[in-house]
């Protein structure tokens, strides 16, 4: 089949190559002039992806109608603030192909999740949601991996099977895109929790605790705002959480541990100039997601205080104490 990737980061990067293991042909798009020139030169994109050389077969461009016309499966592997102008984008040429979504996270300024954006603005139901505990370098140098995909739509699930699917890399099909979606926004805002506890210098029982904790609210609100409780026990929930929330590869993390440490706002900026710290960009939606939905998230609430500054880390300690 002919996938073409919208993104040329890291984690776009790595999902080229396993859709490459399948014999698929990679065609890799980016809006970014000195992406697609680097690529096209070197093969590599070393900020992204360190060591890590495309194949030669694969196509670089910065035209989206290139990019899309004669595709079987359109993957969306941008950051979520640039999922709507993206659909715009891609609007006129997506015509029936298959929608892979591997973006995570809430639109600020809609509360929307990826999947109702690009059904709305793409007028599709051929749309799925990838979503699990995978590292692009994980994905990069063939690890065995699984991961939730998320579709009501039976011919979009075995075409991204098809083409996807092997013994490096397990699918575990669901409808909940609710679920799903909201894990994915979720395990984010959880690992920037998990990483002021690592700075916060607490014990492995602490954490675990947290970790108990966090696992259950999810599973409230997953039920709370419609979809299947159950799927925090699945790769795209637990999963992912266990995977970003004790790794000092997860961005989310690592800047959590800046916060718990107590390293100056100048730093803590630096960093967040020079990192895509997704969880910092969804805390704001997913806090503005539960305001608008009436929901009570007490534990959201505190993150999204500490992360901004209005309340301090050390009110982690007490809250996981105190909550019901």
């Amino acid at each position: 089949m002919n996938v073409t990737i919208l993104g040329a980061g890291a984690y776009a990067l790595g999902l080229a190559l396993r859709f490459n293991k399948n014999n698929n042909k990679i065609i890799i798009w980016s809006a970014v002039k000195d992406e697609i020139d680097v690529l096209t030169k070197t093969k590599k994109n070393e900020r992204a992806l360190p060591g890590v050389k495309m194949p030669n077969n694969f196509v670089y461009t910065e035209n989206v109608q290139k990019a899309i016309e004669g595709s079987d499966i359109v993957v969306i592997a941008v950051a979520m603030k640039f999922i709507s102008s993206v659909c715009d984008q891609i609007k006129p040429f997506v015509k029936d192909k298959h929608i892979l979504i591997a973006s995570k996270g809430i639109e600020q300024e809609s509360y929307h999740f990826a999947s109702d954006i690009v059904k709305k603005k793409l007028k599709t139901k051929k749309v799925a949601v990838l979503s699990g505990p995978t590292f692009a370098k994980d994905m990069a140098t063939d690890e065995l991996v699984g991961l939730s995909l998320a579709t009501t739509n039976s011919k979009t699930k075995d075409a991204i099977i098809k083409a996807l699917s092997n013994n490096k890399l397990k699918l575990r099909p669901t409808k909940d895109f609710i679920g799903v979606e909201l894990c994915g926004s979720l395990k984010n805002v959880i690992a920037i929790a998990g990483g002021i506890l690592d700075g916060l210098k607490v014990s492995e029982s602490t954490k675990a605790m947290f970790l108990t904790e966090s696992l259950n609210d999810a599973r409230k609100l997953i039920k709370k705002l419609g979809g299947n409780e159950k799927t925090i026990l699945s790769f795209a929930g637990i999963g992912d959480v266990l995977l970003t929330c004790t790794s000092n590869s997860s961005r989310n993390y690592s800047f959590g541990m800046m916060l718990g440490s107590k390293t100056s706002k100048e730093k803590q900026d630096e960093y967040l100039s020079t990192h895509t710290v997704e969880g910092v960009y969804t805390l704001k939606s997913l806090y503005g997601l539960i305001k608008v939905r009436k929901v009570k998230m007490p534990f959201i609430d505190l993150i999204y205080n500490m992360v901004f500054g209005y309340k301090s880390v050390d009110d982690l300690i007490p809250f996981l104490n105190e909550k019901e």
